[in-house]
C-alpha cells in the first residue's frame, strides 16, 4: 500500500507554538489550539487526547501558581514523539512536583496525571527571562 502524500513522516520534525493571557479561561482556548495543531499533523486521537490533558494540566498549574501575565506553550513532534513546553513568567513558592491528595481534595493530581500519561517529564528555567518551563513527552 502506497503512503499518502498527506501522511507525515516521522523524521520530519514539526514545531508549534502559541502564548495566552495567564486566564483561567485560556486553558480551554489552549487545549483547542494543541488539538488543531496536532489534527493537522495527523496525530492519532488516542495521542491528542493524551496531549491535551497534559496541556490542561500545565496550563491550569501555571495559571494558578505562578505570576505571570502570559504563558507560552510550545509543541514539536520528531522522533516518534510529541514534546510539550508550558513557561510562565513567574515563580511558584516551590518547584513543580508530583504529590499525593487526599480523597477529599479537589485539586493536587494534575502532575500525577501528567506522570501517568508522559514518557517523561521535567522542569528548567525558561531560555530568556524568569520563570519556568515544564515540559513532557509523550509517545506516538
Amino acid at each position: 500500500m502506497a503512503a499518502s502524500q498527506d501522511a507525515l513522516p516521522l523524521r520530519l520534525e514539526r514545531r508549534g507554538a502559541f502564548g495566552l493571557p495567564a486566564l483561567g479561561a485560556s486553558v480551554a482556548e489552549a487545549r483547542r489550539r494543541v488539538r488543531t495543531i496536532l489534527r493537522e499533523w495527523e496525530v492519532a486521537d488516542e495521542v491528542r487526547d493524551d496531549t491535551e490533558m497534559v496541556i490542561s494540566e500545565l496550563f491550569t498549574n501555571a495559571v494558578r501558581h505562578t505570576a505571570s501575565e502570559l504563558i507560552s506553550c510550545e509543541l514539536r513532534l520528531a522522533g516518534g514523539r510529541v514534546h510539550i513546553e508550558v513557561t510562565d513568567e513567574g515563580s511558584g513558592p516551590t518547584e513543580p512536583r508530583q504529590r499525593t491528595a487526599h480523597c477529599d481534595e479537589e485539586g493536587g493530581r494534575g502532575l500525577l496525571l501528567v506522570g501517568l500519561l508522559s514518557r517523561a517529564w521535567g522542569v528548567r528555567p525558561p531560555g530568556i527571562g524568569r520563570g519556568r518551563t515544564v515540559w513532557a513527552e509523550l509517545a506516538l
